[in-house]
């Protein structure tokens, strides 16, 4: 029963990105208003203006037709529908998620977080809830900068028209990727390039495909996040070795060691601002 919101949360993930392919299938198709003269010729336009000469976005959204009302879904310089742009907006949310959790810092703080709370054995506290809230903070505190650059250079532009698509697309992923380049290891790259058949590899980040760093990427940050994990266990596992040793010494062998070294390993971790001295040295592997 666990699994029924995230079995129902790709069910509609996947009705909604089957929805997208049947529109993008559908045969362009250009509508006319009814000949009123009924001449026959329904190719005549009153235009205001030369089409393509408009210099701004309001411009080039506005109606260039003065006689007829005409409906181009082909070779025309209207915009998407706006069903199908609200269509495209409930896709892009349904992959939000995935793409924060992956592309950026949140992997590497989560799994952090995650380990420790098992080191400290202090089961469900702090709550799920707070860990991931706590991860999705300092994620926008550490993306902030990036999502700012691909806010102004990709997303503004395309808004006022002085970028298509495609370029926008461009301009909006180098930011993204020269952050992931910094936190990737070489090594991994190379595999990930000699996998997909890239022999021939410069060393430098631009000729890495997209589709290759963004595996190479969530490795290493796996990786990273797995190293410091270890070293937060260390000082907690001493003190687990220590209490098992005095209880066995005394001849307390039922007593399980982890009741006794609970209190202690809470002591040690207030003791020394241990949530500061992780969040912080945490944060400070990112720069």
């Amino acid at each position: 029963m666990k699994h029924l919101p995230l079995l129902n949360y790709i069910f509609k993930s996947i009705c909604l990105l089957f929805l997208v392919g049947i529109l993008f299938m559908v045969p362009s198709l250009t509508v006319h208003a009814t000949d009123a003269d009924n001449d026959g010729d329904t190719d005549e336009r009153t235009y205001e203006e030369e089409p393509g000469s408009a210099e701004s976005s309001s411009e080039n959204a506005a109606l260039n037709i003065g006689n007829t009302v005409t409906v181009s879904l082909n070779n025309g310089n209207g915009t998407i529908n706006g069903a199908l742009q609200i269509l495209l907006i409930l896709t892009a949310i349904s992959l939000i998620p995935i793409l924060l959790i992956m592309l950026t810092s949140f992997t590497r703080i989560i799994i952090v977080l995650h380990f420790t709370r098992t080191a400290l054995n202090t089961q469900t506290v702090p709550p799920n809830m707070v860990l991931i809230g706590l991860a999705l903070f300092l994620t926008i505190y550490i993306m902030s900068p990036i999502f700012l650059q691909v806010y102004n250079e990709a997303i503004v532009p395309l808004d006022q028209g002085e970028l298509t698509v495609q370029e926008a697309y461009e301009a909006g992923i180098e930011p993204l990727r020269e952050y992931m380049a910094k936190q990737t290891q070489i090594k991994d790259v190379s595999v990930f390039m000699e996998i997909a058949g890239y022999t021939e590899w410069d060393g430098t980040t631009d000729s890495v495909p997209t589709s290759v760093l963004i595996p190479s990427y969530i490795i290493s940050e796996m990786r990273t996040a797995f190293i410091i994990g270890f070293i937060i266990y260390i000082p907690f596992l001493i003190i687990d070795m220590v209490v098992a040793s005095v209880l066995m010494s005394m001849g307390m062998m039922m007593l399980p060691p982890t009741t006794i070294s609970m209190p202690f390993k809470i002591l040690l971790f207030v003791l020394a601002d241990g949530w500061n001295l992780i969040i912080v040295n945490l944060v400070k592997t990112f720069y």
